[in-house]
């Protein structure tokens, strides 16, 4: 599998249990934390959930049958390495998130254990999830491509584009709106790992996935969820500004991205598809005084400014389930294109 969203056939909703185990709530946060409304509707939510669900449970039935096929008695992070080995951008990104916890973990043993036993155990012990993944790439690769992932330092131009969208969503939020974002910012299906496993249901596997590629996924959970909505965000764009002719004079920053139209037609996986965020639809402005200038127009001008979070809340809504199939849709023509 090359790709964490490739060949991603979203059951229906209708279809599971109602008693089966869900992750909305969760996802509407993650949603909102990654550029959506401040209030993601809930069937948007479902449908991102039956997306990256059934885009886990393929990916571990294909590792499953990696691992009986070596021999082993579980779901090691060899096997899911094995699949993404197509996908270099991406394996990049999950090198440098296992050295990030690998830092993680260091940084916390240091806080936790500062004595000379803790100080005098065995080298390397803190970087496990790192060295683990550079020696299977050492086994597997025959050029030193995939090796090389690992070295580079360059910075990853999709995060950068999605750190810079989350920085004008949040660039005029009160101190309420801002501590609700950083809330939903934390939010991961690795602190909820009980019920990440339980959700993929991982007690039926022939072959158990370890705690290890259990982190590893909960990663391509998390990061298919961002991919899921970048690529609605900019046909939500789209849709926007073939509706509503004037939509572009709503904020600067769609005419900076606008101008990018054509590069990311051609190549929705680049660096600049990455979409930008939602424009805010207004700027705070000198209530006008209406008729002769009454007390009431200015009551009515205040009203509106406060009950409209123009910065937070885009115009023109949150994302819809359209936006989400449509975008599946073009990836996955994209990518049944390349591999033809």
């Amino acid at each position: 599998m090359s790709s964490p969203m490739a060949g991603s056939a979203p059951s229906s909703s209708k279809d599971r249990p109602a008693s089966r185990i869900n992750f909305i709530p969760e996802l509407q946060s993650m949603m909102f934390a990654l550029g959506d409304a401040r209030r993601p509707l809930q069937e948007t939510a479902a449908l991102v959930e039956d997306i990256v669900h059934t885009q886990l449970i393929t990916m571990l039935h294909q590792a499953c049958e990696g691992a009986a096929l070596r021999g082993s008695r579980v779901i090691s992070p060899e096997d899911i390495l094995f699949l993404m080995r197509r996908d270099k951008r991406k394996l990049a990104r999950l090198l440098k998130y296992l050295q990030f916890r690998d830092y993680k973990s260091k940084i916390l043993k240091t806080l936790e254990d500062e004595d000379t036993q803790a100080e005098s155990g065995p080298a390397g012990a803190n970087q496990r999830r790192q060295r683990l993944a550079q020696d299977f790439l050492v086994w597997m690769d025959q050029t030193g491509e995939l090796l090389s992932l690992a070295e580079r330092q360059e910075i990853d131009p999709i995060k950068q584009e999605r750190m810079e969208r989350l920085e004008r969503q949040t660039r005029n939020m009160d101190p309420a709106q801002y501590a609700e974002f950083c809330e939903s910012r934390q939010l991961s299906f690795a602190k909820k790992a009980s019920k990440f496993r339980d959700w993929l249901d991982c007690s039926s596997l022939e072959l158990k996935p370890n705690s290890m590629a259990m982190e590893i996924l909960s990663y391509l959970a998390y990061e298919t969820v961002a991919q899921i909505v970048d690529l609605s965000l900019l046909v939500k764009q789209e849709m926007t500004a073939k509706t509503n002719p004037v939509s572009h004079v709503i904020s600067a920053s769609y005419i900076h991205y606008n101008t990018h139209a054509e590069q990311v037609k051609k190549d929705p996986d680049s660096p600049e598809a990455t979409p930008p965020s939602t424009p805010g639809s207004s700027h705070s402005s000198k209530p006008v005084l209406q008729g002769n200038g009454s007390v009431d127009g200015r009551a009515r001008q205040r009203k509106r400014k406060k009950s409209c979070p123009a910065t937070v809340e885009p115009p023109s809504g949150a994302i819809q389930p359209c936006h989400i199939r449509e975008a599946i849709r073009r990836y996955n023509y994209r990518h049944t294109v390349c591999t033809q």
